[in-house]
């Protein structure tokens, strides 16, 4: 079995993977689900504030989210996430950017409301190569537990 809400220590902080963005793949998002200039047209974007391509922060976001699904929760108890609570997307990411993903865990509870899980805050940090931070992302994710206490503290 993959991680469970008992594995996850607050103050922990794993790297998670790598990925190297390319023209292809940043013009490939933009142009399916944020068309703007400076991510699908590399005249416009050498013209715009940006200097050249960027990718959307929204594809950064989506690569990061993938990395974390395929490196950490598969196999895991976790359930989902109520929500984002913070997006800063600090620096442009470049085609041949190479971005490593941390994930750290901020703080955790179990539901009140429903004990069989709890709630994890975590923070993903995407770093590229020259380790200047790029992304940051406050989420919280809930995750089941192995050993759930039912009403009044009793083991299930």
């Amino acid at each position: 079995m993959g991680i469970s809400y008992e594995d996850l220590e607050v103050g922990s902080r794993d790297e998670v993977g790598t990925h190297t963005f390319t023209v292809e793949e940043i013009v490939e998002f933009a142009e399916r689900f944020d068309p703007q200039p400076f991510h699908v047209d590399d005249a416009a974007a050498q013209a715009s504030p940006f200097g050249g391509l960027i990718a959307s922060g929204w594809h950064t976001c989506s690569v990061m989210m993938g990395m974390l699904v395929r490196n950490r929760l598969t196999g895991s108890t976790s359930v989902g996430s109520p929500g984002i609570d913070e997006i800063r997307w600090l620096k442009p990411v470049r085609p041949g950017d190479c971005l490593r993903m941390y994930n750290s865990v901020l703080a955790k509870r179990v539901s009140k409301s429903q004990p069989d899980r709890g709630i994890v805050t975590t923070l993903w940090e995407g770093i590229n190569q020259d380790g200047e931070t790029v992304v940051t992302v406050r989420s919280n994710v809930m995750f089941g537990l192995r050993h759930p206490q039912a009403p009044g503290g009793a083991a299930v």
